[in-house]
């Protein structure tokens, strides 16, 4: 499978905003944006106008990064959004934020969506007490995810949910610490996804 191996900070500098890709590091002043916000590379400063269609590509590129998927996936995605009932874009995201991957990230298992998908496919999370491996499984309302008895006596694990409690948690997820466990109360509304995310620019790209 095709996978990014560059410097995740350059992707953040790229687009011109914090996407959180580098985990607990991205909130101290060492984040690069912090340091250099500007694009990457030798034209990196240099100014220079950009079109409507560059405007969505920036905003299909942002999603995509955010999330940590590529191109097809993001397609079949975005083709299973239209036949969903209610708003395209709303509904995308929403797929999105229901991925097994960022759900282990939102609920605060890991400090990065790029550290909870090698989580999942090492089989430390159950789903419903069913062991799953697959970070693309959408979850349903009603939902249970939990770290599985042998991975708990890893330190790093274990500690995962007080590490990165710096972050908040949607409301449409229910964290039991005592048993390291996060139960999906509900499907993600619009208004619970606070990334910075235009997505009737990604909506009209696809459309064309």
């Amino acid at each position: 499978m095709a996978r990014y191996l560059g410097s995740v900070c350059k992707l953040c500098r790229r687009e011109g905003e914090k996407l959180f890709l580098k985990g607990t590091r991205c909130y101290t002043d060492k984040c690069a944006i912090e340091r250099r916000p500007y694009p990457p590379g030798q034209h990196g400063q240099r100014r220079s106008k950009i079109s409507d269609f560059g405007i969505q590509l920036r905003e299909k590129q942002k999603l995509k990064r955010i999330y940590g998927i590529l191109e097809q996936p993001m397609v079949n995605l975005f083709h299973k959004a239209t036949r969903m009932k209610g708003i395209t874009g709303d509904n995308m995201l929403g797929l999105l934020e229901r991925r097994l991957d960022n759900v282990v990230y939102r609920i605060g298992f890991a400090a990065s969506r790029k550290e909870a998908r090698q989580l999942v496919k090492h089989k430390h999370f159950t789903v419903n007490g069913k062991t799953v491996n697959v970070p693309a499984l959408v979850v349903d309302s009603g939902d249970i995810v939990e770290l599985v008895t042998t991975s708990r006596t890893s330190v790093k694990l274990s500690g995962a949910l007080e590490a990165n409690s710096i972050r908040e948690i949607p409301a449409w997820i229910e964290v039991d610490k005592n048993n390291f466990r996060g139960t999906v109360r509900d499907l993600p509304k619009r208004e619970d996804i606070t990334s910075q995310i235009e997505e009737r620019l990604v909506v009209e790209l696809y459309s064309k």
